[in-house]
């Protein structure tokens, strides 16, 4: 446990239970007797607790005199505050039905716990904003179904209008998972007409049909596999590796970022050379085009020249005749 989560749970202890014995903190948090004493002298003398000690009880407390004690500044970390934002921001994009009776309770408590921040809860909303972007709307009727034939272990039959070819289709699929990415939703099914795993993006269905057949059953590391092996959203099986050289100027923020789960990286001098794997390029090429000259893919071939003729086809939209 890190000193930043130790600090916030004695707090909670001081605030809950009043008064503490340090054999009662130490088993608590199961730290060292010296831990809980450098813990409460940093509440004490950096955090500017009210802490006192009662040498007749051999107890630690806090002296609410002056009213009740916060720990100054956000003692979140980055995967709680987002929860909780993101939590209080759905909640208020309901629409009223089923489950407007329970919501209200909920935002009530999720606003509780964004004011253990310190702050009240309009503060931190107002403050730290979570903007979505490139999200496409979807019918709230095909979600539902969709994620309720993932659920339940339903078969769809379902209408598709594919992006990339621009067909219609009518096909029969599995829906075993429900992903979010990029602000957007997707179904993870097999699809009877490709005899294999498939990714739907759930703004494409149009039309969606239950049917009271079983669903075959999938093995839970090929699911796995069939998320993990590309580039993004596009689940080929990846056959190439993209090797992408970052000038000096933009490797340092790329060295920080994830791209895909098995990116290797290294240092060429002060340039970052990142190395993908990758099947279907699509979702890769825009990502290598939004660095524009700060990025030279240096293989395979194949891809270099894709890249080549995207930029070639950019530039002459400003080509003066």
């Amino acid at each position: 446990m890190g000193v930043t989560s130790r600090i916030f749970q004695l707090h909670q202890l001081l605030k809950k239970e009043r008064r503490l014995s340090l054999q009662r903190m130490m088993e608590r948090l199961e730290v060292s007797r010296a831990t809980i004493k450098r813990d409460l002298d940093l509440l004490r003398d950096q955090l500017g607790a009210p802490l006192i000690y009662d040498r007749h009880d051999n107890a630690y407390y806090y002296d609410t005199g002056q009213g009740e004690f916060e720990l100054p500044g956000l003692w979140f970390n980055k995967s709680e505050l987002y929860a909780l934002l993101a939590s209080e921001q759905l909640l208020e994009s309901v629409q009223p039905g089923f489950l407007g009776p329970h919501i209200g309770p909920l935002k009530t408590r999720i606003r509780a716990l964004l004011e253990k921040s310190g702050h009240t809860s309009n503060t931190v909303t107002s403050r730290i904003v979570l903007q979505p972007m490139g999200s496409r709307g979807l019918e709230s009727h095909c979600f539902g179904t969709v994620a309720g034939a993932v659920l339940d272990g339903n078969v769809l039959d379902i209408d598709y209008h594919g992006r990339g070819k621009g067909e219609r289709t009518r096909r029969r699929i599995h829906p075993y998972r429900l992903l979010h990415y990029r602000d957007n939703w997707y179904a993870i099914a097999w699809c009877e007409s490709a005899d294999a795993l498939r990714t739907f993006s759930l703004d494409r269905i149009t039309d969606t049909h239950i049917q009271a057949i079983p669903q075959r059953q999938i093995d839970e590391a090929a699911l796995k596999h069939h998320l993990d092996a590309g580039f993004g959203i596009f689940t080929d099986e990846a056959s190439d590796w993209a090797v992408l050289r970052f000038s000096p100027r933009m490797s340092r923020w790329v060295a920080d970022e994830q791209w895909h789960p098995k990116q290797v990286g290294k240092w060429l001098g002060e340039c970052y050379e990142l190395h993908v794997p990758y099947a279907n390029p699509t979702e890769l090429l825009m990502d290598i085009l939004k660095y524009g000259p700060d990025v030279e893919v240096v293989g395979p071939a194949a891809l270099s020249a894709k890249v080549e003729e995207r930029l070639l086809q950019a530039l002459q939209h400003y080509q003066k005749p």
